[in-house]
């Protein structure tokens, strides 16, 4: 069968992983690092929409913030006030709807990143994301996204040894893992839940897209999906012969894990919103032990130029979501947090003023979120520009006083053990010297 004839076949829909012909070949830089620290996962979620960090992370003990948003400011902490900002240190405070990230704050394990972002000057939403997930500013023809070229040096899974069964729930974790013999690479390394691979993903390396687990185990079931593992197992070495079987190792490992049975721990709720339930499906595959890395989630709705709300409305709806779904997944994973990151980002901020709509405008800095057992929370992280009018990016926008990247690389090395940066971030001379101490 000929290649373009293969992939225009509809047979490919039918496990709904979003896979490029590249799924298919190993990195070009596979023998360049050495493989990541054991167990280690980092969870990126992607604020589509540019979120106001100005109202995620309050600067309330800034005078400008009130003068310039007189309708959307979230007032000041105030015992027993529910609408109030949650004081963190006595200068920035979260938004009320945030509340149930507090907890991890106060326990170390959460820290706000402010003043963030792309040093990039576009207002686009499309370059904005492009140039954050390839995690290279103002340049449109890079290929490959910063996670998949992580994921291409950083050699294969050694994360995937059986878990001792221990009882009903641990059994399923324990089939699902037994067929990925330790330093196999899982065909569950880099998992996006979404319908199709995001940019940040994009690259050599072998990665996953799906709409959900249960989605993807119903539709490889059946007659169909019989017929498409036969042209994989038949089909032309240079194609279809080496990663067909992972496929159908994945499909394998996924009816394993038995997602229709799948209770949270610890009491976790997740919202039944399409992003908690993302959530509860990544937290499913880093318990079921299939050798999860990277684990990709993104959710929209954050272009508040009308009627965006201050300690109420719109963007405090977002929020509410946003935490709760955070929050359960955090408390599902329960110890595994000493082994995961949660990294949050939004491609750019907003204007410090609001507008006529009671809204905000495309700005430039934003505000990123760091979660895990390694993170050195409890502290709001990153040099904080002022809100004076001569303090401000090109008079109306927060300043930029760390590029992203930073983070990124921190990241990278810190929890993934990521060594050669300046082959996932080309282009980038930051230095050690630029981190913000996330970990």
């Amino acid at each position: 069968m000929q290649r373009r004839v293969f992939m225009k076949s509809g047979a490919l829909a039918l496990v709904t992983m979003g896979l490029s012909p590249t799924f298919l070949r190993r990195g070009v830089f596979a023998s360049a690092l050495v493989a990541a620290p054991r167990g280690k996962t980092l969870i990126v979620l992607f604020q589509r929409g540019a979120a106001d960090a100005l109202n995620v992370v309050v600067p309330f003990g800034e005078r400008g913030y009130y003068q310039a948003r007189p309708a959307i400011a979230v007032p000041v902490p105030l015992a027993g006030a529910a609408n109030s900002a949650l004081d963190l240190d006595g200068f920035f405070g979260l938004h009320p709807a945030l509340a149930p990230l507090l907890p991890l704050y106060q326990r170390g394990m959460f820290a706000p990143l402010v003043a963030v972002g792309s040093p990039s000057n576009t207002r686009s939403h499309f370059d904005a994301q492009d140039y954050m997930e390839t995690a290279t500013p103002d340049v449109k023809g890079t290929s490959s996204g910063w996670l998949n070229r992580y994921l291409a040096t950083a050699g294969t899974c050694e994360s995937c040894a059986p878990v001792p069964s221990t009882g009903a729930s641990s059994s399923a974790s324990s089939s699902a893992s037994s067929s990925m013999p330790p330093g196999a690479a899982s065909p569950f390394r880099a998992v996006a839940m979404t319908p199709q691979t995001p940019r940040a993903l994009e690259g050599p390396s072998p990665t996953v897209a799906m709409d959900g687990i249960d989605t993807f185990t119903l539709r490889a079931a059946g007659g169909s999906a019989e017929r498409l593992e036969a042209l994989y197992r038949t089909g032309s070495a240079d194609l279809v012969h080496a990663s067909g079987s992972e496929m159908f190792d994945a499909i394998k490992l996924l009816k394993a894990a038995n997602p229709q049975q799948y209770a949270p721990s610890n009491g976790a709720q997740y919202p039944g919103s399409p992003f908690g339930q993302k959530l509860r499906q990544v937290a499913q595959l880093i318990k079921a032990r299939v050798g999860l890395e990277v684990a990709f989630a993104d959710v929209g709705g954050w272009d508040t130029h009308v009627n965006q709300g201050g300690a109420t409305g719109q963007l405090a709806q977002r929020l509410d979501d946003f935490a709760r779904s955070i929050a359960a997944l955090v408390q599902d994973l329960g110890d595994r947090m000493g082994d995961v990151v949660i990294l949050t980002m939004s491609e750019f901020g907003r204007t410090v003023r609001q507008n006529g709509n009671g809204g905000t405008d495309h700005g430039h800095a934003t505000a990123m979120f760091a979660i895990g057992g390694a993170v050195k929370g409890g502290r709001v992280l990153g040099r904080w520009p002022g809100l004076a009018v001569e303090q401000l990016h090109e008079g109306r926008d927060l300043a930029l006083t760390t590029d992203f990247r930073a983070v990124f690389a921190e990241i990278a090395s810190q929890h993934l053990g990521a060594q050669q940066l300046a082959t996932i971030f080309p282009g980038y001379d930051g230095r050690r010297e630029a981190w913000l101490g996330v970990l």
